[in-house]
């Protein structure tokens, strides 16, 4: 990977370490479907200096936390493996079920699961001869390098077992192949996690059970079927009375017993297999055995694992296929199709046009239309939601109704975290001219804002006084501290909600409302202390919270998993106005300057934070932006450095290859990757201004359907030609830093003349920066 320096002054890109280009022509084309690697994600960055103080004692690097499992786009399920027990511990903050460097595995998933997969049930473990039973699991060793993964596929040898496990997935069914050795006890064992339920097995070749969560995210109902009968079997709970993580499981094994109920509810199914002998399992979930049964009959109606496979490919390969690049590095060509691969992470299908699903009440209701899991809105909000826009218009449509179907169901639209942000996917998607009732939506939108009892909090004090006090502990409020209110951050985040309520409200005519939210949308000026040029925390008296350094990183204190220094560039929607208060342009690019090369050297951790170039944290969402700044004060040649900088050393950098800042938060981070590398990134993504970068290849070509192509051509371009010299769209000379989606809507093609030294004319002019609530 190539290494790009950025030096303090003037901002220029050192030559140390540079590789020669590699061009399309210099080596053999791979399909993209071949290219993306479901590995990448799973590893944490190794790098000191790009992890700064984190992690904690105790705990592994935050890793991109996704999932090799095999699964279709947006898909329901995912035929994953599992190798953190993360009923015994929690290493990642979040419920995560796999990392790279995890030496042994406990088992495989079969379903969607929660947020990032670790919640997915039940778990599915081949073991030959001896097993524990969960929560403890027989472990087994596997070999990294028979581990192969790639778009529907996952495949990996357990030594411990001299066991092969393959996964594909359909759109609802998972099929696994376990080749075994030759053992009277080949077994396969299948359980729920802690809160149980019930498990049964039914006949010498099926096993069934419900969870014991009323609403599981699959439907809590599952069926597994295998393709030879078994030769024993027996099942296995929680022995009940126990204390807890004592006498877990083998006082409760009973062979023979074909039903049980309990805490970790389980069955074991034993076979007597020869060498190399294969055994399949194809498990569907529902909310009946009914729908599940009537699921496996449909997507997999016998037991042919490679047509399966063969499907799960064709239907990746279609949807890869419709970005083409060319030139570039072979790994920048792979983390771009690896990331494009991710970013089809979220939102899950969670239930096709005129099938039952439990809505989000538990109340089981007949779709009418495809309905989509929540978005997440403060993470994919900001930037993959618009990559879907642009490529899957029709599957925004459904995302929409499906998140208006869950606002209508519990009164409230959706948010996440400390932000509203649901209006970004309907004003973008309003903007770049999606079909859809955009006006029965905003009386949900509204509420959000307006309704102190909604999801918005502390949204009365936000209303009276314009900002979000925050309470100063009686102690250190460095990581882990999690209790406070994130005021100064919230405050920011609503501001910028507000904004889009603003241009919303405008677009429907309701001139009152527009007026209000675009007053609220200036709200963020008030958590900005001009004595010290950052935003910072008050207290209910208005007082600055003191003591303050904007380099220590707070997870709810003043700000939301950020520092001062990150926070402080949390203004997508009025960027100008933001120079304005840091003194013009000349102040705020030594700001931006600063930002970018002061080191990082907090007292407190910061789990969070990794992906450090300077105070800025790539692998967390406040400031990711920011890179992208320099194109509204006048020196663009910088943001160009920096994106190819940020994409260089915060992907992959590490000794696997498969490295990632931060979380992914479910196709986030990935989606920053392959916007950007294509050349532009939509900073603020409510409205349709898509601001430019530096392009990774040579060209690019981007499919928006309807034989519409937005195509990227960057001439002369390598890894030490990174600046902008001059640019044309459809021909036509170009030299503003953005462009619309109106300028793009019906296809286009930008050509950029890439050159080694900055073209300090180019976009640097005022009139040429892109749009913000604060005039020029």
């Amino acid at each position: 990977m190539v290494n790009l320096a950025l030096a303090v002054s003037g901002l220029t890109l050192a030559a140390a370490g540079l590789g020669v280009a590699v061009h399309a022509q210099d080596v053999p084309s791979q399909a993209p479907v071949d290219l993306a690697d479901p590995l990448v994600g799973t590893a944490a960055l190794d790098r000191q200096d790009l992890i700064g103080n984190a992690p904690p004692p105790g705990e592994p690097v935050y890793s991109g936390q996704t999932s090799p499992g095999a699964r279709l786009p947006h898909g329901s399920v995912a035929a994953s493996p599992v190798n953190n027990n993360i009923e015994l511990q929690y290493p990642n903050g979040v419920a995560v079920p796999y990392y790279y460097t995890n030496p042994t595995m406990i088992g495989f998933t079969a379903g969607g699961g929660s947020t990032y997969g670790g919640r997915a049930e039940p778990i599915i473990m081949p073991v030959v001869g001896d097993w524990s039973p969960a929560p403890a699991y027989k472990e087994a060793y596997y070999d990294k390098a028979r581990e192969k993964t790639s778009p529907g596929y996952y495949s990996v040898y357990l030594d411990t077992f001299k066991t092969q496990a393959e996964l594909t997935a359909t759109r609802w069914a998972s099929v696994m192949r376990f080749t075994f050795p030759a053992s009277e006890r080949s077994n396969v064992i299948i359980n729920f996690p802690r809160h149980g339920g019930t498990v049964e097995i039914v006949g010498d070749a099926k096993v069934r059970g419900v969870s014991e969560q009323s609403r599981a995210t699959d439907g809590a109902y599952f069926v597994a079927e295998f393709s030879k009968p078994f030769t024993a079997l027996g099942t296995f709970r929680k022995a009940p009375g126990e204390h807890e993580g004592w006498g877990i499981g083998n006082s409760d094994v009973v062979p023979g017993r074909r039903d049980v109920s309990g805490s970790y509810a389980g069955s074991y199914v034993t076979f007597k297999t020869t060498a190399g002998e294969q055994v399949l399992m194809k498990i569907a979930h529902g909310t009946s055995y009914e729908q599940a049964e009537q699921r496996l009959r449909d997507e997999v109606p016998g037991w042919d694992f490679d047509r399966v496979h063969a499907a799960a490919r064709s239907e990746w390969a279609n949807l890869l296929n419709r970005v083409q690049v060319t030139g570039g590095t072979e790994k920048q060509r792979k983390l771009f199709y690896s990331t494009l691969f991710q970013s089809f992470a979220s939102p899950r299908l969670i239930a096709a046009k005129g099938e039952q699903f439990a809505d989000t009440n538990g109340k089981v209701q007949t779709a009418t239309h495809d309905r989509y899991g929540p978005v997440p809105f403060w993470d994919t909000g900001r930037n993959q939601i618009v990559l879907l826009e642009l490529m899957e218009p029709e599957v925004v449509q459904n995302i929409m109704a499906s998140e208006l179907d869950m606002a209508r169901e519990k009164g409230y639209m959706n948010t996440s975290f400390h932000g509203d942000n649901a209006v970004f996917l309907y004003l973008g998607a309003w903007e770049r001219g999606i079909p859809f009732d955009y006006e029965a939506v905003y009386e949900y939108l509204r509420k959000n804002a307006v309704d102190p009892k909604g999801p918005r909090g502390y949204l009365a004090e936000y209303m009276k006084q314009g900002w979000i006090s925050d309470i100063v502990p009686d102690h250190n409020p460095s990581p882990p501290y999690a209790g406070g209110k994130a005021g100064a951050a919230t405050t920011m985040e609503y501001a910028w909600d507000d904004y889009a309520l603003a241009q919303y409200a405008k677009k429907l005519g309701k001139t009152d409302d527009y007026k209000m939210f675009l007053k609220r949308a200036g709200n963020y000026a008030n958590v900005f202390d001009k004595s010290i040029g950052f935003i910072r925390g008050r207290t209910a008296d208005g007082k600055w919270i003191a003591p303050f350094d904007p380099q220590e990183p707070y997870y709810n204190f003043m700000m939301k998993e950020a520092s001062g220094w990150s926070t402080l560039w949390l203004a997508p929607h009025d960027v100008q106005g933001l120079i304005g208060l840091l003194g013009g342009r000349d102040r705020f690019n030594a700001k931006l300057d600063e930002f970018f090369t002061k080191p990082y050297n907090p007292n407190g951790i910061c789990r969070d934070c990794t992906g450090l170039i300077g105070q800025y944290v790539h692998g967390n969402q406040p400031d990711q932006q920011a890179p992208y700044y320099y194109n509204w004060s006048g020196q663009p040649w910088k943001t160009q450095a920096l994106v190819r900088k940020i994409l260089d050393l915060t992907y992959g950098s590490d000794a696997a290859g498969y490295g990632y800042p931060g979380m992914d938060d479910q196709g986030a981070t990935s989606s920053w990757y392959m916007l950007s590398a294509m050349g532009f990134y939509p900073v603020d993504p409510s409205s349709q201004d898509y601001i430019i970068g530096s392009p990774v290849f040579d060209d690019v070509s981007l499919d928006m359907g309807n034989g519409r192509k937005l195509r990227i051509v960057a001439k002369n371009n390598s890894p030490t030609n990174v600046y902008i010299q001059s640019a044309t769209l459809n021909g036509k000379p170009w030299n503003k830093t953005w462009f619309s989606h109106d300028d793009i809507k019906q296809g286009a093609t930008f050509v950029f003349t890439m050159g080694p030294t900055p073209n300090k004319k180019w976009g640097a002019a005022p009139d040429t920066a892109p749009p913000s609530m604060t005039a020029r």
